[in-house]
């Protein structure tokens, strides 16, 4: 059930400069959309309603070019550069790892994130209010809730002792690695546990992972979310079921899925939201002058029945807390 309205957004279109030119009447637009895994299915559709709601409809005045890395890092380079080749007007980036390849590729085709972490400190864009380059689009902030995603999972699961971190090297850029980690361990030197970082570079790696992490006997495990792990939602939802592990994620479509928890912003928000970013830049405003948006709104939501299933009694604080139970 509902508790709270989803996250709303800053800079909304009114506080986004006005462009004199707009899109030349009859021109079709053409769209590359670089997916780190279409796997992921819920950003896109947010995506393509954004541009329905804005009046582009796909194969009447606007065309979109998908390429699919399929959760690994290292096609994303090649699939940029493809996008460039066929000189679409705009990129769409839908993860750090997706932008970075696509401003590696090209200082001039637009290119729109999707949801990234900490987009400065990527070196995605010089600033928040002033990106510079031809770079802009919506930060997750992800890299400022670790810590707090830790303080929450403790509350559910009083007494745990050890944390283990999962977690896809490359997936966000080393600097934001860097400071996810920071960030963790000083969350956990406050509450008082222990952390476990593990590795999982590909789908491959996840039942090793779940080895390690049962193997260390963690009590618990927090995800940080990359476009490979939100791919692979169902099998790390089940493999920590069939090892009762209580698991707080960074997205809530793995509490969908049948996670216990998650906090941070909505997904398909920030996807519908980044249509409204392609619009402009189709209707001549520079990526330089469109503002990196920022959720001033997140959600805590709590899956109730996974919660029955580990033999957890959710505290009334928590539930109180929470914007959505599910049921």
């Amino acid at each position: 059930m509902k508790r709270r309205e989803f996250i709303t957004l800053l800079g909304g279109a009114a506080a986004w400069p006005l462009v004199a030119s707009a899109q030349q009447p009859g021109r079709i637009a053409r769209i590359g959309y670089l997916a780190s895994n279409l796997a992921n299915q819920g950003p896109l559709d947010a995506f393509r309603q954004g541009l329905r709601d804005l009046g582009y409809v796909e194969g009447r005045n606007v065309v979109i070019e998908y390429r699919d890395a399929q959760g690994k890092l290292e096609p994303l380079a090649a699939l940029a550069a493809e996008l460039v080749a066929l000189k679409v007007d705009v990129i769409v980036a839908s993860s750090t790892a997706a932008a970075l390849a696509a401003k590696q590729a090209t200082t001039v085709v637009p290119i729109v994130f999707g949801s990234v972490p900490d987009p400065v400190a990527t070196g995605l864009v010089a600033s928040l209010a002033r990106p510079g380059g031809n770079v802009t689009g919506l930060s997750n902030l992800n890299a400022d809730l670790v810590g707090k995603c830790l303080e929450y999972l403790t509350q559910a699961v009083p007494g745990i002792g050890r944390v283990a971190v999962l977690w896809q090297p490359g997936a966000f850029g080393e600097r934001t690695e860097k400071e996810m980690m920071i960030a963790a361990e000083r969350a956990a030197r406050t509450l008082g546990i222990q952390l476990q970082f593990v590795e999982a570079r590909g789908a491959a790696d996840i039942d090793n992972a779940f080895s390690e992490i049962t193997g260390a006997r963690s009590d618990a495990l927090t995800v940080l979310v990359s476009g490979m792990l939100l791919g692979e939602r169902r099998r790390l939802v089940d493999i920590a079921a069939k090892n009762r592990l209580p698991v707080f994620y960074t997205f809530r479509e793995l509490v969908d899925a049948g996670g216990l928890m998650s906090y941070g912003p909505s997904l398909a928000d920030l996807f519908r939201r980044a249509a409204s970013y392609v619009d402009k830049i189709l209707k001549g405003t520079k990526p330089a002058d469109l503002p990196v948006e920022q959720p001033i709104k997140l959600e805590l939501v709590i899956n109730l029945q996974t919660a029955q299933v580990l033999g957890l009694t959710v505290s009334p604080l928590l539930l109180a807390r929470a914007d959505e139970l599910i049921e």
